[in-house]
């Protein structure tokens, strides 16, 4: 059964980053989804309702909130997840299941039926608040993931680079996208992820104390960005 998980994010300088990430890559091995030493690409498409209340539950401050998105990786089709991602302060819990490249392009097309036939209650859920809350794709969100983990405490060490949101598009597999980025070089998102506790070499090795911890929601500053871009 999933618990929800602590994660705390700061943002940190080029310096920090070039220093945490020799570090660490000491001692943690890097994701598996890394193509290189500098990760790997997330690309994921975020709905939101008519409304934008998940943008403006995490603006007022809102203790409970959760988001829906469909996530890929490397601009690949092969791995394509339909995410529910809930948060009750500083605890975040991830569900997750996949959906093909078929009925992706179903759903984008507004034929969600078939949602409610499959057995994982994310699939439902989602069925249930495009139906009810008339949810919609709002913003395509683009960063390059530099992520190590650790089995004690099944910790995950994050750096995100280069946040982007795409300004023409809201189709994950759109091969003309325009991508406009939201955070400017050299500011780097670090996260740190872990169940019951954070051992305590990877809390020094961190240094988190000297770091300024931010309520950072990346899909809240694209689609802030896209709505400045867009007048809407």
């Amino acid at each position: 059964m999933k618990k929800f998980r602590h994660e705390l994010k700061y943002f940190i300088n080029e310096y920090d980053y070039l220093t945490l990430r020799r570090k660490i890559g000491m001692i943690l091995p890097q994701d598996r989804h890394s193509i290189d030493e500098q990760g790997y690409l997330i690309r994921s498409l975020y709905f939101d309702n008519v409304y934008d209340d998940d943008l403006f539950q995490k603006n007022n401050g809102i203790f409970r909130r959760k988001k829906f998105r469909i996530r890929t990786y490397n601009h690949s089709d092969q791995v394509i997840k339909l995410e529910k991602k809930s948060r009750q302060g500083e605890y975040i819990l991830k569900t997750s299941a996949p959906i093909t490249r078929e009925e992706y392009e179903r759903l984008i097309k507004w034929d969600y039926a078939f949602l409610r036939e499959k057995e994982d209650p994310v699939y439902r859920e989602f069925y249930y608040y495009l139906n009810s809350y008339y949810m919609r794709p709002r913003v395509i969100v683009d960063y390059i993931r530099e992520a190590y983990v650790g089995s004690i405490g099944n910790v995950r060490i994050t750096f995100d680079k280069e946040l982007s949101f795409v300004s023409n598009t809201t189709d994950l597999f759109e091969p003309n996208y325009i991508s406009e980025e939201v955070i400017a070089y050299p500011q780097t998102i670090l996260e740190v992820k872990y169940d019951d506790y954070l051992p305590d070499y990877i809390r020094q090795l961190l240094q988190l104390n000297a770091h300024n911890r931010s309520a950072i929601s990346k899909y809240v500053h694209c689609r802030m960005a896209s709505i400045r871009y867009h007048g809407v």
